[in-house]
């Protein structure tokens, strides 16, 4: 008994030390999980919308040649309240990209944007 109330006491103290990542961080886990086809990353940090988004188009961006580095690259973001925006550049496309991002949960997610959407 005393050892499974210890053991549930270091998993709680374990989960409550684990640091949430930013949005740059977290717009920078989609673009690599995307391009290295790793789904559960994607899914986990992407809302359901975004996922069968990214999860549609996959084939066309990911080929052999794009398994490089993906040198992500912050250009600006910014934050207000639940929402955040990062633009940023990468190997894989010449333009800047932008994500809108969501908090849910506590973690940040990327989602889809709307077509008039402000950006910034």
């Amino acid at each position: 008994m005393k050892n499974t109330f210890l053991i549930l006491i270091l998993v709680v103290i374990f989960s409550c030390a684990e640091s949430q990542m930013s949005p740059t961080e977290t717009a920078e886990t989609v673009v690599e999980s995307f391009y290295s086809k790793d789904l559960p990353t994607l899914e986990k940090y992407t809302t359901p919308e975004s996922y069968e988004s990214f999860v549609s188009v996959q084939e066309l961006f990911t080929q052999e040649d794009n398994a490089k580095d993906s040198n992500f690259k912050l250009i600006s973001d910014s934050i207000n309240g639940n929402n955040a925006w990062v633009k940023f550049t990468t190997a894989y496309e010449e333009k800047p990209e932008t994500f809108k991002l969501v908090k849910d949960e506590g973690e940040w997610k990327v989602t889809e944007s709307g077509v008039r959407e402000k950006l910034f």
